[in-house]
């Protein structure tokens, strides 16, 4: 008997970082164009790469959604229509947006389903009905709805919904921050958020008590990333639809630890109809060797309060880092891999393989292409290095930040 799990979405900033998370497990991805996202600082799709992405997950059974979630001025609309013609063209599954003129311009324009991004801040089943009214098929709720809520605006709603798991979370409710547009001069809602809330900002009491005239700083906006993990249970029992991971400016480390690990729980539950494992311990692990500030799981069993305030202004580092890339296998002869950190000769690395335990092994030699040998390697090059059973392409190398 399986029992039924959420679809997992995972964040595609770039062609690699979407072929790293389908690999790894993640049922659909959602990317950016050139031009409507909001992530102007990612590396973001052209025409080509977005057909090549599609093509590769589709092959894999795993769908694609395009991000048009900025707030488009006229000018920017009349520049829709021919991207939108060509996304439908290429068989993109799912377009995801939160401006009511770009919803009446997909609707009009084309044939592709409508997912309301969180940049719109749906909070509850009235404002469902009303974006399904307006040819909206899915609701990516805001990050302050709890789980509970959740279930009873899919149920009221009819509508698929869709819910934050795992990332970085806004201060805000999100589409409605303009710190940035104030501080730095750039629009946080058409893909110039600055993350002024991660600043160290002054507060000064002296008007409240005039007998301590304290003044101090703190980083009293800034959340700690939110952990889903031990909570798939609840998003499971209210047939959330689909679980999402924040981060397309993350690094394919991310992608590819998050999408390993999620899949990994969803596909327990599937064959099992728990996720009470001895697994959660190492799952829970792996998510502690990616980059991370502490975690919480903020509002989605019970609203986030001051426990969520995240103290530092950097991020907690996690344990490991991405040592390289695997490009191709030789079998029983070497691997070869596109370095992304420095490592030596001699040094103990990890592969992760795509759906097993990782892999500890060490660089006994270290060859360039050119077939002499190195004692380091430099990020950008190419390299052979001992052969690891089971490898494969695209798997992900890592070593620990010690060094």
């Amino acid at each position: 008997m399986t029992h039924w799990v959420p679809e997992l979405l995972a964040p595609a900033g770039s062609l690699e970082k979407l072929k790293v998370a389908v690999l790894y497990g993640a049922d659909a991805v959602y990317l950016g164009g050139q031009k409507f996202g909001l992530r102007t600082a990612a590396d973001n799709f052209t025409y080509a790469e977005l057909e090549e992405g599609v093509e590769f997950a589709h092959e894999r059974g795993a769908q694609v959604y395009v991000v048009l979630n900025s707030f488009l001025h006229d000018s920017d609309l009349e520049e829709l229509p021919e991207f939108l013609s060509y996304i439908e063209k290429i068989k993109v599954d799912a377009v995801i947006v939160s401006d009511l003129g770009v919803v009446e311009t997909v609707a009009q324009n084309c044939s592709i389903d409508i997912h309301l991004s969180t940049q719109a801040s749906c909070l509850n089943s009235q404002a469902a009905l009303l974006w399904k009214e307006m040819g909206v098929t899915r609701i990516v709720l805001g990050r302050e709805v709890s789980v509970a809520e959740a279930a009873k605006i899919k149920e009221v709603s009819g509508l698929e919904v869709e819910m934050f798991i795992h990332g970085s979370m806004c201060m805000a409710y999100s589409g409605n921050c303009v710190i940035s547009n104030f501080t730095q001069g750039r629009d946080s809602n058409r893909g110039g958020c600055a993350h002024s809330c991660r600043f160290e900002y002054s507060l000064d009491f002296s008007n409240i008590d005039s007998a301590t005239h304290e003044q101090k700083n703190a980083y009293f906006m800034s959340s700690k990333d939110l952990e889903g993990i031990r909570v798939l249970p609840e998003f499971i029992k209210g047939k959330i639809d689909s679980l999402k991971v924040e981060g397309r400016m993350k690094s394919p480390h991310y992608a590819g630890t998050i999408s390993k690990v999620y899949s990994s729980a969803l596909k327990y539950y599937r064959e099992h109809g728990h996720v009470l494992s001895e697994q959660m311990l190492e799952w829970e692990r792996e998510l502690r060797k990616i980059t991370h500030r502490e975690y919480t799981q903020a509002s989605l069993i019970k609203p986030a309060d001051a426990t969520s305030i995240y103290s530092d202004r950097e991020h907690e580092q996690g344990d490991y880092t991405i040592a390289g890339v695997v490009l191709e296998v030789v079998e029983n002869d070497f691997l070869l891999v596109e370095v992304r950190s420095a490592f030596e000769e001699g040094d103990d690395l990890e592969l992760v393989p795509f759906d097993r335990d990782s892999v500890a092994f060490k660089a006994d030699f270290l060859i360039e292409t050119d077939g002499e040998r190195t004692n380091r390697s430099r990020p950008g090059i190419l390299l052979k290095i001992p052969y690891v059973e089971g490898a494969k392409q695209w798997n992900l190398l890592r070593s620990r930040d010690s060094r």
